[in-house]
């Protein structure tokens, strides 16, 4: 019985397109967890899979390709899944439609490029995997033996690591292992790993994948079975094969096409475990069923064809010539479509054989070279393949990768105990340091209690000195209001007096000249002296609150100095809030503050200028600017014009004096009321002050 009589994969377009497309891309959903991004673009997405898995489906395989291709370049951001199937897809077209197996390679390896992008290890081991199992069989197919080998075994280990779904996974790894080992003719060997891939495929959630892979597994134990004669064995698994088949879960619907395809394979196998028995008849009901079943359209063709070359050669014992012809005619209309190198073989040698029953010599001799040419190439295929020692191999990969893991092991450990180390020495200079430390503390704290009472002292010698400078500062204060206010009186005389002289037509202009310069300097002086009457009463850190009407506050002292802005040919503009306001304040000390900003804008702005004095409602608090297009204030002196006696006074514009008092007034004020003062300045353009007082909840 030769290994080409017997169907271990179904390999029509019908079982492609049942097994490449629905149950691979079912691994999926038996090995992976879903990872959603959008809904609305996952759920388009996979209804353009499902179109091209009809067209799979519907035989239109390169059409479905075409579209997936064309439809994919639209989405963005598919999910692991989607591109997991998507290139899954592309690689079974490929390898099992195409046979391009450098292009299969190339999509395995794109899977084994998105494994390393799984967010969790499941994903990953599943589609490393996977992966590796595909690229494994693309490299088989070229004769690469030894490089399909390590990729199996890759495959098993990366399947291995899966918690989950390790015994589900490592089924792909023992079906593979069988397979191979079948082809190389260790039978037993091969039987044993197929039995394991069905009892591991048991640990997996049952889909069309898993139930088809089931089926198949079953089948190939038999006829490993049968191939060693070892015939009991061999009927019970063809049945089991039967009854799996009959019993699809209920979880999902199956094709009865499906179905029928794989029972009719499993028919031509059994027939083979009679016909060694001699129970030809049975066999011969066995093969027509089975041929019935796979030579329509559609069906396993391909095996249609076994089975036929089987009922061929039990004619030949039967010695049925004419029967033999019948069906050997049949068999060479359908090898024009399908390939099969050792079923051509097969067809050769019993053509011959028929030519020699019908003493039809030179035909025979003929078909028998053909078939020994066919033969000689088949056998050349498969020499490379028996000579090579998997399981061997195997057993270095696993030395291999017991070494590479005993090797990471020990730099593991080397780490662990150059860490332990480090962490000991630096245990030990911590404990010298804290003994160190505890030294030096125990001086420091000796030093410390010293440096303490030092200071405790020189904080008392401190707080008196405190208490002399305020009192001296309070004694300043006095005695500065006191001159004041001493000066006032007599200097207000002389201002008076030398006003009231030159109003006298009895002097001369020289008399008038002098007079005016008496005037000017006892105004001014008058002037200095409220300026410090003003900043010695502003000292205090208390002032007197009321609530008072913000908007009659600013007009009235808007209004007082109109007059003065009028000397002067300048307007002042007045906006005020929109509604009466009522804030917590010191009227007077509020009505200093815009009466010193005013007066400096008339002061500090040319003739006929105007000057804009606004109120506005920032939210819960209130704004207060004052906005003139006078000289503006120089750079360099702007971080001091709020000092005291600051070195930024300036004269006005007509020659105005100021003594430096104003602003630092206005700033001690607004701060007593909690509040800030700014200025925005351009020379030659202008100044705009900024006064903000922040609300206060006024309680019943």
């Amino acid at each position: 019985m030769r290994f080409h009589y017997y169907r271990i994969l179904p390999s029509t377009a019908q079982c492609l397109r049942a097994t490449l497309i629905i149950l691979l891309i079912s691994v999926a959903s038996s090995c992976r967890q879903n990872i959603s991004k959008s809904p609305a673009a996952e759920a388009a997405y996979n209804t353009v899979l499902d179109s091209a898995n009809h067209l799979f489906d519907s035989g239109r395989q390169s059409k479905a390709v075409q579209y997936l291709n064309s439809v994919s370049s639209r989405f963005e951001n598919l999910t692991y899944n989607q591109r997991a199937t998507n290139l899954t897809i592309h690689y079974n077209y490929y390898f099992h439609i195409k046979q391009d197996n450098r292009k299969a390679i190339y999509y395995a390896d794109q899977l084994l490029e998105l494994a390393k992008k799984a967010s969790n290890q499941e994903d990953h081991a599943s589609t490393y995997g996977l992966a590796k199992f595909y690229k494994g069989d693309a490299l088989f197919r070229e004769n690469k033996y030894n490089e399909a080998y390590l990729n199996y075994y890759q495959g098993k280990i990366a399947s291995s690591q899966s918690k989950k779904l390790q015994n589900c996974l490592l089924s792909d790894y023992s079906y593979h292992m069988g397979m191979i080992l079948y082809k190389q003719e260790h039978y037993r060997m091969a039987a044993g790993y197929f039995r394991t891939s069905f009892d591991e495929l048991g640990t997996c959630e049952i889909n069309f994948r898993v139930f088809y892979r089931g089926q198949e597994v079953l089948n190939n134990v038999g006829i490993s079975y049968n191939n060693i004669n070892e015939l009991d064995s061999a009927q019970l698994y063809f049945d089991k094969a039967l009854d799996y088949i009959n019993n699809p879960p209920k979880k999902f619907i199956v094709a009865d096409s499906l179905l029928s395809a794989a029972r009719g394979v499993v028919y031509g196998n059994k027939a083979s475990v009679f016909i060694k028995r001699k129970q030809l008849n049975q066999a011969k009901v066995l093969l027509k069923q089975s041929i019935a079943i796979n030579s329509q359209k559609g069906f396993d063709n391909n095996d249609a064809v076994l089975s036929e070359l089987k009922l061929v050669q039990l004619y030949e014992k039967q010695l049925q010539v004419d029967s033999m012809l019948l069906v050997l005619n049949n068999i060479e209309l359908q090898l024009k479509t399908i390939k099969n190198d050792d079923a051509a073989a097969e067809w050769s040698r019993l053509m011959a054989s028929y030519h020699q029953r019908k003493n039809q010599l030179p035909e025979a001799i003929t078909y028998l070279r053909r078939y020994n040419t066919l033969k000689d190439t088949i056998n050349k295929k498969m020499l490379a393949l028996k000579t090579t020692d998997i399981t061997g191999q195997l057993k270095r990969f696993e030395r291999d990768y017991e070494f590479n893991q005993l090797k990471k092991t020990n730099e593991l450990k080397n780490l662990y105990l150059i860490v332990a180390v480090v962490f000991f020495i630096m245990a030990v200079i911590i404990l010298l340091l804290i003994y160190s430390n505890g030294l030096k503390s125990k001086k420091i704290l000796n030093t410390m209690s010293e440096l303490n009472r030092e200071i405790h002292f020189k904080n008392i010698d401190l707080e008196k000195t405190m208490q002399k400078l305020e009192m001296s500062s309070q004694e300043k204060d006095r005695i500065l209001r006191t001159v004041a206010h001493d000066l006032r009186n007599p200097i207000g005389g002389i201002a008076a007096l030398s006003s009231t002289v030159i109003e006298e037509e009895s002097c001369t202009p020289d008399q008038q000249t002098y007079l005016s310069l008496i005037k000017d300097t006892a105004y001014n002086s008058l002037e200095l002296i409220n300026e410090i009457l003003e900043a010695t009463n502003t000292n205090q850190d208390v002032i007197q609150k009321d609530w008072v009407e913000i908007n009659a506050v600013i007009t009235n002292s808007v209004e007082l100095l109109r007059f003065k802005a009028a000397e002067k040919n300048q307007e002042i503009k007045l906006n005020v809030l929109d509604k009466p306001e009522e804030t917590l304040l010191s009227r007077e000390k509020i009505w200093r503050v815009v009466s010193n900003l005013i007066s400096n804008a008339i002061k500090f702005s040319p003739v006929g200028a105007e000057i804009q004095v606004s109120l506005i409602k920032m939210g819960e608090d209130i704004e207060i600017t004052v906005k003139d297009h006078g000289i503006g204030i120089p750079e360099e002196v702007k971080a001091t014009v709020f000092n005291m006696f600051t070195e930024a006074k300036r004269p006005g514009t007509l020659g105005e004096k100021s003594f430096g008092l104003g602003l630092s007034i206005c700033r001690h004020i607004i701060e007593l009321h909690g509040g800030n003062i700014w200025f925005e300045s351009e020379q030659q353009k202008g100044t705009t002050f900024h006064v903000k007082l922040y609300k206060v909840t006024k309680t019943a």
